[in-house]
């Protein structure tokens, strides 16, 4: 069962951290739309205030009509109450309407970004993150940032400015009722501090644990076959209800530290508001203070509730918006794939023709312990123009690995691997892998078409007829007998096909783009022995006008090549014609005596 993965227990454990200071990193995406901002935030102000004079119209009433006993006095002042009150509503609105529209665009903006980041990070950073988490900043960690923008962040401020201006308007009309209602203030400062530090540790954690949880979804639904097939299900259904506990038990814990806030935030205010209420009432029994002032102040005070108690919501939603703000940025701030060297200019002189070259590569995964072997030590090989070569080694042996490195999946840790004597560093990552077509064991095809699934290996000005002469290499004539033919969906991950259907459509789109060099690990391990001989034969063809790198583990795979390269410990431990390697090589013909037992 997946666990909070290392980088946000990094991030989950960093001291010193700012709700600030991760929420003022939001300030390019917000800056286009500042101007609507600002304008909603001053609206919501306006409003509030009218809100504020609504008491001293209340004070004019009670101490002028009613006193009085003016039946238009009274109402008149019941006319300007709901026109006052009609502003408020009306303003508020207005402030919605101002936000909407802009917020919605800064979240897509922000997915769009993250998404375009993620296609930009290296394969190795993708190896080390659960795709639940990746996916759960992209959907639910950008709907609180929106939330937060659209709310929180304009109310913190105009609850603040209400507050302020709501406490002078009180110390104007009765200083000393005023420092009554006042008598609260420094208990809940210290509450909000304290509740401040503890909820940003556990908004953290349930963000986290909701990317975990994402997760197992996500690899249940792709892992579905297998599940049944090994009747796993009540397994796997007791390991997310497991998970789903622990989520439960940390929402609630998250809203035990809100009920507490709200408590103090609540009921101090309360009993403030009732020792004004019983001071007030003595005084004006007394003639020191009028009744209309008495109600003004009380009628101030309550209108004041509203702002003061939301202050445990408004603190909650911003530290859960800081959290997500990390939660996202702790994947913008990934190093993206390095560009490629700018060359140093050279006359205008013919490319020389030099093949694909391994040179003294060594290679280490960016996360192997300190100490461990290279999975590759000093490879040097040489593949000339036009040649295909076979690359066979024992299981773990590093051939998958070596095959990443020429289109740049992973960087090498020393050496340098050429294309036609140009370190593939120093070219731009669009030109490497125009040049380069790549064909993995293990397939992968995207819910489109299976026009548009092989057509992904081609340039813009692909059409019907180089999709043709794809399949037909392939030997993926089924396509025409799919319902829609190549216009069919295939599904997600190509699920709806067999496994040697959609090594077939990899294959296909590896050769569709007719590149200069072919990477293919293994390319027809899933394929049966007759269609795997039918499409050696259309191969054949193919790799004759072009420089290819073939993983192969069946005898009939590395008769296609011209030589084979034998790969032993992360070395190149001997290359040589196929016969020549069985006829010298013990290893070799282990190797191949193993594979040909096996396919009997």
């Amino acid at each position: 069962m997946p666990t909070t993965h290392a980088p946000a227990q990094e991030a989950q454990d960093r001291s010193g951290r700012s709700a600030v200071r991760s929420l003022l990193r939001l300030w390019p995406y917000v800056r286009p739309v500042r101007a609507r901002l600002f304008t909603a935030a001053f609206v919501a102000v306006v409003a509030s205030c009218v809100g504020l004079v609504i008491p001293f119209v209340l004070k004019w009433m009670v101490d002028g009509p009613i006193a009085d006993r003016d039946p238009a006095g009274v109402w008149l002042g019941a006319l300007y109450l709901l026109l006052l009150g009609f502003a408020e509503a009306l303003l508020f609105g207005l402030r919605r309407w101002l936000v909407a529209r802009p917020l919605s665009r800064v979240e897509a903006e922000m997915r769009a970004e993250l998404y375009r980041h993620l296609q930009r990070l290296p394969v190795a950073f993708h190896d080390r993150w659960p795709s639940g988490q990746l996916l759960s900043r992209g959907t639910t960690d950008l709907m609180l940032l929106r939330m937060f923008l659209a709310f929180p962040l304009t109310f913190l401020l105009v609850n603040g400015v209400t507050i302020l201006i709501g406490v002078i308007i009180m110390l104007v009309q009765d200083w000393l009722l005023g420092l009554v209602i006042l008598g609260p203030a420094v208990p809940v400062v210290v509450t909000c501090a304290i509740f401040e530090r503890r909820y940003a540790r556990v908004a953290r954690l349930a963000q986290d644990q909701v990317g975990d949880l994402t997760t197992v979804v996500e690899e249940s639904v792709l892992g579905i076959r297998i599940i049944k097939g090994f009747g796993r299900h009540r397994s796997q259904a007791r390991a997310f209800a497991q998970l789903s506990r622990t989520l439960r038990g940390t929402e609630l814990r998250k809203a035990r530290l809100l009920a507490s806030i709200w408590g103090v935030i609540v009921t101090l205010p309360e009993v403030a508001i009732g020792a004004a209420l019983v001071l007030g009432a003595v005084r004006v029994a007394d003639g020191e203070l009028s009744a209309g002032t008495l109600v003004a102040f009380l009628s101030t005070a309550l209108a004041l509730r509203w702002p003061v108690d939301s202050i445990g919501f408004l603190l909650a939603m911003s530290q859960e918006a800081a959290t997500a703000t990390e939660r996202y940025f702790e994947v913008m701030d990934a190093e993206p794939e390095p560009p490629g060297r700018p060359a140093a200019p050279s006359p205008a002189v013919p490319a020389r023709r030099d093949g694909l070259r391994f040179h003294a590569v060594r290679f280490r995964y960016p996360d192997a312990p300190p100490g461990s072997p290279p999975v590759l030590d000093r490879v040097d090989l040489h593949i000339r123009p036009g040649e295909s070569l076979a690359l066979v080694g024992a299981t773990g042996s590093g051939k998958t690995t070596l095959t990443a490195l020429v289109p740049r999946l992973h960087e090498v840790t020393s050496g340098r691997i050429t294309l036609d004597g140009v370190d593939i560093r120093d070219m731009p990552r669009e030109e490497l892998r125009a040049k380069v077509a790549v064909a993995f064991e293990e397939p992968t095809l995207f819910s489109a078409s299976v026009a548009e699934n092989v057509l992904m290996g081609a340039g813009d000005g692909a059409g019907p007829a180089e999709l043709e002469r794809a399949l037909a290499v392939a030997q993926a004539d089924f396509v025409h007998a799919l319902p829609q033919g190549a216009g069919t969906q295939v599904g997600e991950q190509g699920l709806s096909l067999s496994g040697g259907q959609r090594q077939r459509l990899a294959l296909a789109r590896a050769v569709v783009g007719r590149p200069a060099f072919l990477v293919l690990d293994d390319p027809l391990s899933a394929l049966d022995v007759h269609t795997e001989a039918a499409v050696e034969a259309a191969l054949r063809q193919v790799l004759a006008d072009t420089t290819a790198l073939i993983v192969a583990h069946r005898p009939s795979t590395v008769l296609l090549a011209d030589r084979v390269a034998l790969l032993s410990g992360g070395r190149i431990a001997a290359v040589g014609t196929h016969h020549d390697l069985l006829r010298d090589n013990a290893e070799y013909a282990h190797l191949m005596a193993g594979t040909e037992e096996a396919d009997r």
